[in-house]
């Protein structure tokens, strides 16, 4: 594995999990990780709903622009979201399918549910590969 891991999450559009899953990885691993998303079928943007979640955590999705796979770049490890046979093998690199609801069109307590299923693997898959890396409190919701 590289000094840095490098971590790809991938989902269908790019503009709900992948990105959240992203957001939470730089939040929490910051330069200990290096995190990028990506889409199987690119959408034109962020799911609104996922913004708004991920918003009363603190994190800003207003530069987050979906898309596709670059697959010229390496990553340690892979992590699938729901994109099935349409996300592409990486070799070399650590594959995990982490079987996640898609957030799109979902009710608020929903969507916030998702996102704390993928705050909590972050959380995990970061302990695993940054052991030594102070890991932040677990974000919650900011009231506004």
């Amino acid at each position: 594995m590289a000094e840095v891991p490098r971590i790809l999450f991938a989902c269908i559009a790019n503009g709900g999990r992948s990105v959240a899953s992203r957001l939470l990885a730089e939040h929490y691993g910051g330069a200990a990780v290096a995190a990028f998303s990506a889409g199987s079928e690119p959408g034109d943007r962020v799911h609104p709903e996922v913004s708004e979640a991920l918003a009363a955590l603190g994190l800003d999705t207003s530069r987050e622009v979906p898309k596709g796979f670059d697959t010229t770049v390496t990553y340690d490890v892979v992590v699938t979201q729901g994109c099935g046979e349409s996300c592409p093998l990486y070799a070399g690199a650590r594959h995990e399918d982490w079987p996640l609801d898609d957030p799109k069109g979902q009710d608020p307590a929903t969507v916030r549910r998702i996102v704390a299923d993928i705050d909590t693997r972050v959380r995990a898959l970061l302990t695993e590969l940054v052991p030594d890396h102070p890991m932040p409190p677990r974000l919650t919701p900011q009231t506004r």
